[in-house]
C-alpha cells in the first residue's frame, strides 16, 4: 500500500509482532495503534523511512527494545506517543532538532538517562516523561522551554534537585507533575504567575519550607496535591479564593498552626479535602458549613480539639469522614442525620462521649464506621452496618453494651430504660441534690483510689517503668534534654504517630531518643507495649534498648522516653525511597536479617511476641548494613494459644499495605499476620513499589503484581536499579560473567517467589519462616560462589 496516508487501528485486539515494512510507507501520514496487544522489538538503527509522517501513536502495546534513533528522520512530525510500552535504553539526544515536534509521550517504559535532555525540547508544547527511571537533577534550564508548554509530567522518576525559580515563566502551564521523585528545597513563591495551572502534582518529595501565599490567585487552580513532603508553617487561608479549587491534599507534612476559616468561606468548593498527619491543632472553622460539595474529608492524626461543629451536618454530599487521632470531644451532632450518603466515617482516638446516634442505621451506604477509644456509652444497636462485626470498630469503649454478639459486649440491663423514664420525672431540686452528691462521691472515690494505687504500685513494683529499671539504669529528663540540645529540630531524626525521635549523646555514647506524645491517645499504651516486648529479649537483629526515661512533675506532667542504639544508616525506607542504591547481595542480607528476627520473636521467646507493624521504616540499618527490627509500639505477647480465625473487636494492627487481610475482618493478632507483612516487606525490597503505589487498586496489589510476574517475567517488575547492576566489577572471563547473572536472576526469583508465598490471602498457607531463611540463605549462598568465580 504503498499510496496509504491514514492508518488507524486505534482500541482493537491485533496481537503478534509488529510489521517492520509499515516503516517504509512513505506516503504515510498519521500511524495510530493506540490499544492492542502489538509485540515489537525496535533496535536504535531501525530503519523508520516516513518521511511525511505527523502523528506516531502507539500507546498500550507491547513494543520494546530501544528506541530508533531513525525517529529523527521524521522531518514533518508532530505528536510521538509511545507511553504504556516496554521501551528499554537512552532516548536519542537529538529530538530537539525536530522542530515540528509538539507532543512527546513516553510515560510507563523502562528508560533511562539523564532527564536534562528536555533542555533541548524548546519547541514542546506536551512533555510526558513520567514513570520511567530518568536520573539527573531538574535542570534550571526549564525555564528556558517553551512559553507555550502546556503539560509538563516528569512524576514518577528518580530525579532530584530543586524546582527551578524560571519554572514561573511557562505562564501558559496547564499540568505540572514532578510526584514521586526525590525533589528538594522550598516552592517557588511567586507560583501565582501560572495563572493557567489546573493541576499541581508535587507529592511524594522532599519539599520543605512553607506553602507560598501565591497559589490562592491561580484562578484555574482545580487541583493542588502537595502530600508527602516536610512542609512546614500554616495553610495558607487564600487557598480559600481558588474559585476553582476541588481537590487539596496537604496530608502527611509538618504543617502546624489552626485552620483559618477564610480556608473555607471563600470562593473554593471543596469534593477532597486531605489535612491528616499534621501537627495541626485548634477546632474546625464554622465555616465548614458552606463546604457543601465536600465529599471526602480527612483530618486523621492532628492535633485537632473541639466539639463537632453542627454545620458539619450540612455537608450532605460527604461519603468519606475521617477525624481519628485526634482530641475532639462531646456529642456526634444530631445534624449528622443528615449525611446520608456517608459510605466511610472513622472518629477512632479521640474524646467523644454521649450515646452512639441511631441514625447510623440507617445510612444505606455505611460499610466503615470506627468509633474506637472514645468515651461512647449506652446500647449499641444491630441492625444494617452494626449487624456486620467486620463493618464496625468499637474497642475502648468500656460503658458500651448490646450489639451484636459476635461484638462479645456485656448485655444492657432490661431497668436501665426504665430508671432513665422515672429521672426525667423527677424535679430539678431533686436532680441538683443526687448530682451534687454523686460529684462529692466520685472526687472521694477518686482520691481514695489513687492513694490505694500509689501503694499498691510501690509494694507491688510491676508498671513497665519499674520492670525495665532491674535491668537497665534509668536517665534523666535532664539528661535528656542535655543529649539533644534541649530537643532541638536539628538533632530531629524523625517523627511517628505516638513521639518523635532525636539524636543525642548520652555518656560519651551517639543514641536514638525515642520521646512519647502523651497528649495523643494511644501513646501511653505505646510506650506499655513496647516496654513489655523489649524487656527480656536480645537479639543481634532487633534495635536494642539501652534504657527507659520515665518521670512526672507539673511542669512536664507525664514524661515518657525510650533509649535505643543508634543506626547510622537509618530506616529501610529511606534506603528505597531516597536517592541511594543497595546492589543485591545487600537486599538479600537485609531479608535474610528480618526472617531472622521474626523467626526469634516467634518461636525462640519464651513466650512468642507479634509485632504487628513490619515495614520499612521500622527496620533500621547499622554501620555495616545490619537490619534491626524496630518500633514495638504495636507489639503483642502471645500469652494464650492463638486463634486465627477468632474475631476481635480490637482495631486494625499495623501500617494500610503492610497489614495482613484478616486482621480487617477483625481476626485477632498473629504470626502469620507478621508473616504476610514480611511477604510485602519482601516484595517491595525487589521491586523497589511501595504497596501503596498509585498502580494497586481494588483486587490489584503488589502481591498480584508479582505473583503474575513468576516465573519467567521477574527481571521485569525488578527495582530498575537493581537490574541495571552488577554484582562485582566486571572481568574478562565471560562464561564466569554469565553463571553469576544467572545465579543473580536465581536470587532475584527466590526472594520473588518468598514474598509472595508468605504474603498470600489465606494465614494457612503462607511459607513458615524458618523455611524462608531455608530458601533465602541457599539463594545467597548461590550467588556468592558465582561471585567468586568471576573474582
Amino acid at each position: 500500500m504503498q499510496k496509504l496516508t491514514f492508518l488507524d487501528l486505534w482500541e482493537n485486539q491485533f496481537s503478534g509482532a509488529f510489521p517492520m515494512s509499515i516503516l517504509n510507507l512513505s506516503s504515510l501520514e498519521i500511524l495510530e495503534l493506540t490499544g492492542n496487544q502489538i509485540r515489537g522489538e525496535f533496535q536504535a538503527q531501525t530503519v523508520v523511512n516516513l518521511p511525511r509522517l505527523s502523528l506516531l501513536n502507539l500507546i498500550g502495546n507491547k513494543f520494546s527494545g530501544s528506541i530508533p534513533v531513525t525517529l529523527l528522520n521524521l522531518t514533518n512530525i508532530e505528536v510521538i506517543e509511545l507511553g504504556d510500552n516496554s521501551f528499554t535504553g537512552r532516548i536519542p539526544q537529538d529530538f530537539g532538532k525536530l522542530h515540528t515536534l509538539n507532543f512527546l509521550g513516553l510515560s510507563k517504559n523502562h528508560l533511562t538517562g539523564d532527564i536534562n535532555f528536555i533542555s533541548s525540547l524548546v519547541n514542546c508544547s506536551n512533555l510526558d516523561l513520567r514513570w520511567n527511571n530518568f536520573t539527573g537533577e531538574l535542570p534550571e534550564s526549564i525555564g528556558n522551554l517553551s512559553t507555550s508548554l502546556q503539560r509538563l509530567a516528569l512524576g514518577h522518576n528518580p530525579i532530584s534537585g530543586t524546582i527551578p525559580a524560571g519554572i514561573t515563566n511557562l505562564i501558559n502551564l496547564i499540568l505540572l507533575d514532578i510526584s514521586d521523585c526525590n525533589i528538594t528545597g522550598a516552592l517557588p513563591p511567586d507560583f501565582g504567575k501560572l495563572k493557567n495551572l489546573e493541576l499541581i502534582l508535587l507529592s511524594s518529595n522532599w519539599l520543605t519550607g512553607r506553602i507560598p501565599e501565591s497559589l490562592g490567585i491561580i484562578p484555574r487552580l482545580t487541583a493542588l496535591y502537595l502530600d508527602d513532603n516536610v512542609l512546614e508553617g500554616t495553610i495558607p487561608p487564600s487557598l480559600g479564593n481558588c474559585q476553582s479549587l476541588l481537590t487539596l491534599n496537604l496530608s502527611y507534612n509538618k504543617l502546624n498552626g489552626t485552620l483559618n476559616s477564610e480556608l473555607f468561606k471563600g470562593a473554593a468548593k471543596f469534593v477532597q479535602l486531605d489535612l491528616s498527619h499534621n501537627h495541626l491543632e485548634g477546632s474546625i472553622p464554622l465555616g465548614i458549613s458552606e463546604q457543601i460539595s465536600l465529599g471526602y474529608f480527612r483530618l486523621s492524626d492532628n492535633k485537632f480539639s473541639g466539639v463537632i461543629p453542627y454545620g458539619l451536618g450540612h455537608c450532605v454530599a460527604l461519603q468519606q469522614l475521617y477525624m481519628d487521632g485526634n482530641s475532639f470531644h462531646g456529642d456526634i451532632p444530631s445534624s449528622f442525620a443528615s449525611l446520608s450518603s456517608l459510605e466511610e466515617i472513622d472518629l477512632s482516638d479521640n474524646n467523644f462521649s454521649g450515646s452512639i446516634p441511631a441514625f447510623f442505621s440507617k445510612f444505606p451506604s455505611l460499610q466503615y464506621l470506627n468509633l474506637s477509644y472514645n468515651n461512647f456509652e449506652g446500647r449499641v444497636p444491630t441492625n444494617a452496618v452494626f449487624a456486620n462485626e467486620s463493618a464496625i470498630f468499637l474497642t475502648g469503649n468500656n460503658k458500651l453494651c448490646g450489639g451484636i454478639s459476635e461484638l462479645r459486649l456485656p448485655k444492657c440491663a432490661e431497668n436501665q430504660v426504665i430508671k432513665k423514664s422515672k429521672r426525667r420525672k423527677k424535679s430539678l431540686a431533686i436532680k441538683v441534690i443526687i448530682s451534687t452528691i454523686c460529684v462529692l462521691l466520685g472526687v472521694l472515690t477518686m482520691v481514695v483510689g489513687l492513694y490505694l494505687t500509689c501503694i499498691r504500685d510501690k509494694k507491688k513494683h510491676v508498671s513497665p517503668d519499674s520492670e525495665m529499671g532491674k535491668t537497665f539504669l534509668k536517665v534523666s529528663y535532664d539528661m535528656l534534654l542535655k543529649a539533644t540540645d534541649s530537643f532541638s529540630s536539628d538533632k530531629l531524626l524523625g517523627a511517628g504517630t505516638f513521639g518523635s525521635v532525636f539524636e543525642g549523646i548520652v555518656d560519651g555514647k551517639t543514641v536514638a531518643i525515642k520521646v512519647l506524645n502523651l497528649q495523643h491517645r494511644g501513646a501511653s499504651k505505646s510506650f506499655i507495649a513496647e516496654c513489655n516486648a523489649l524487656r527480656n529479649i536480645r537479639h543481634r537483629n532487633l534495635v536494642g534498648i539501652i534504657t527507659v526515661c520515665s518521670s512526672a512533675d507539673f511542669q512536664r506532667n507525664d514524661f515518657k522516653a525510650l533509649v535505643y542504639e543508634f543506626m547510622p544508616n537509618g530506616s529501610l525506607d529511606r534506603w528505597l525511597n531516597g536517592t541511594r542504591n543497595m546492589n543485591l547481595l545487600q537486599r538479600v542480607d537485609i531479608a535474610i536479617d528480618m526472617a531472622h528476627a521474626l523467626n526469634y520473636l516467634h518461636h525462640e521467646c519464651e513466650t512468642p511476641i507479634v509485632h504487628c507493624d513490619l515495614k520499612p521504616s521500622n527496620i533500621l540499618l547499622d554501620q555495616d548494613m545490619i537490619a534491626h527490627v524496630g518500633d514495638f509500639g504495636l507489639a503483642k505477647i502471645l500469652t494464650q494459644p492463638q486463634h486465627p480465625n477468632r474475631s476481635s473487636t480490637i482495631g486494625v494492627r499495623g501500617t494500610v499495605g503492610y497489614v495482613a487481610p484478616e486482621y480487617g475482618l477483625g481476626s485477632e493478632a498473629s504470626t502469620d499476620g507478621d508473616l504476610y507483612s514480611y511477604g510485602i516487606l519482601l516484595l517491595e525490597l525487589v521491586t523497589g513499589k511501595r504497596p501503596t503505589d498509585n498502580m494497586f487498586k481494588v483486587g490489584y496489589n503488589i502481591h498480584t503484581y508479582a505473583k503474575a510476574a513468576l516465573p519467567d517475567q521477574v527481571m521485569q517488575i525488578v527495582d530498575p536499579s537493581l537490574r541495571d547492576s552488577q554484582i562485582t566489577e566486571e572481568v574478562e572471563n565471560r562464561r564466569a560473567i554469565q553463571d553469576s547473572d544467572c545465579q543473580k536472576r536465581e536470587c532475584i526469583f527466590t526472594l520473588v517467589s518468598v514474598g509472595v508465598a508468605c504474603s498470600t490471602h489465606s494465614p494457612e498457607h503462607r511459607m513458615k519462616i524458618p523455611d524462608a531463611i531455608s530458601r533465602l540463605v541457599a539463594a545467597k549462598d548461590n550467588l556468592l560462589n558465582a561471585t567468586r568465580m568471576r573474582q
